[in-house]
């Protein structure tokens, strides 16, 4: 709710952090006036906090309040000039203040950011940076630079989670973090002095990366192959995973091929992911008319060329009714026979992003996000069929089965190891969608 930016940071050592839940609608002035006046005599003159933001040791209190149905949440930051004991304190005593007005509240201390320790790491990560991009033969008195930046130079790859995913050496601590498609990737963006990565390790994304994605103060940038591979991986991250930025290799290539200087265009180039997607949608939609388009052309071409062949053999009335059916064959194939209920629910949930249950009376069960549909799925006893505007992974497929699911109508699928025999698999394109 409130960042680094909300407050002069220039004098503070540490920030207390706090979040505010408060049963009754309240304004700032009044969360404030609760904090001065249920602190006040708690901790001593030395520590009353009218007296410490008079003598400059404490900054001026910032309140971030938000009301809805009834409710206010909130935080509340101090930047603090004082030792450690002291602010330890301080932050303890925050936590006493249970009123706002005549409404009950609770305070519950998130954490005290330590500002000089951030900005020490700051100037690390970016001497570290320096000396990688260092063209030029290090010139004598080089061994003026700390032990700390020549260590981590030399540090190599890690694991990272319980699904151990390749990872460059500073990713755990990075506020910014680059998910890539695999390990040849991650290595490839190290040689290019870019140490923040991590591996997606290809489709079906594993558990590691979107809880990494919904940590606070990450932020999260998928650099991904421009290719077909990158397409189905984009859709699903963003499915599963809370993606800020988007960066892609140039058409046809892969990350893991790109020199320095095409690495470093590509990420200069991300874009927010949302708009990523559907630019992505975009140009799913006119391959798909272009196709068509062809389609279309070729067919005309025959037609063109039927009659002419028609003349010189003059086949019999029979050898044309035999010829009439085939050419009518394949786009019965690609029909498929779909209750009209779920071809109707796919028809609205196109390009939504969302998701709709069905039980075995064919009925809608519920309608969630595409990324909450794993989760909805395990909260019920069973379920029919499933239309999604998304992609199908083994996962899905494996809650589904578990559920008895028969059917599920998708936008897209992914590599699929196993299925059930009776499970049908759908592709919108297939109904004509």
């Amino acid at each position: 709710m409130l960042g680094a930016g909300d407050f002069d940071n220039s004098t503070a050592k540490y920030v207390i952090r706090a979040k505010i839940e408060i049963d009754g609608v309240v304004d700032k002035p009044d969360v404030v006036g609760a904090i001065f006046g249920q602190t006040e005599g708690l901790l001593g003159e030395d520590l009353d906090l009218r007296e410490l933001q008079r003598s400059g040791r404490i900054g001026r209190i910032q309140i971030g309040i938000k009301s809805e149905k009834g409710k206010s949440k909130g935080e509340i930051v101090i930047p603090v000039s004082m030792d450690r004991t002291a602010t330890a304190i301080l932050a303890a005593s925050m936590e006493t203040v249970d009123r706002v007005g005549p409404c009950s509240a609770e305070v519950t201390l998130q954490k005290v950011e330590d500002i000089r320790g951030a900005k020490r790491r700051r100037v690390v990560s970016r001497a570290i940076s320096i000396l990688k991009g260092w063209e030029e033969e290090i010139a004598p008195g080089a061994d003026e630079i700390t032990d700390a930046v020549t260590k981590a130079k030399k540090r190599g790859i890690t694991k990272y989670g319980e699904d151990k995913l390749p990872a460059g050496p500073s990713m755990p601590d990075s506020d910014e973090v680059i998910i890539v498609e695999g390990r040849a990737d991650v290595i490839n963006l190290m040689k290019s002095g870019v140490t923040n990565t991590i591996s997606a390790e290809g489709t079906n994304i594993p558990e590691s990366i979107s809880e990494l994605s919904k940590k606070k103060g990450k932020e999260i940038t998928a650099f991904l192959d421009g290719d077909r591979g990158g397409d189905l991986i984009l859709r699903e991250l963003m499915q599963v995973a809370d993606i800020d930025y988007i960066a892609r290799a140039p058409k046809g290539k892969e990350v893991e091929d790109l020199d320095r200087k095409a690495v470093s265009r590509a990420l200069k180039r991300k874009i927010p992911a949302k708009q990523a997607l559907s630019l992505l949608e975009k140009d799913k939609k006119k391959e798909e008319e272009e196709e068509e388009e062809e389609e279309e052309k070729k067919e005309i071409s025959r037609k063109k060329r039927t009659p002419s062949k028609k003349k010189e053999k003059k086949p019999s009335r029979k050898k044309k009714e035999e010829r009439k059916p085939r050419k009518k064959r394949p786009p019965e194939r690609k029909k498929e026979r779909v209750n009209k209920v779920y071809v109707k629910k796919a028809k609205e949930l196109k390009e939504s992003f969302k998701a709709a249950v069905f039980d075995r009376n064919d009925d809608l069960v519920k309608e969630c996000k595409a990324a909450e549909l794993t989760d909805v799925l395990n909260s019920l006893d069973e379920a029919k069929a499933i239309v999604l505007d998304g992609v199908v992974t083994q996962r899905l497929v494996d809650t589904a089965k578990a559920k008895g699911v028969k059917i599920i109508i998708a936008a897209a699928t992914a590599e699929i190891e196993s299925k059930p025999r009776a499970m049908k698999l759908i592709m919108f394109e297939k109904l004509n969608l």
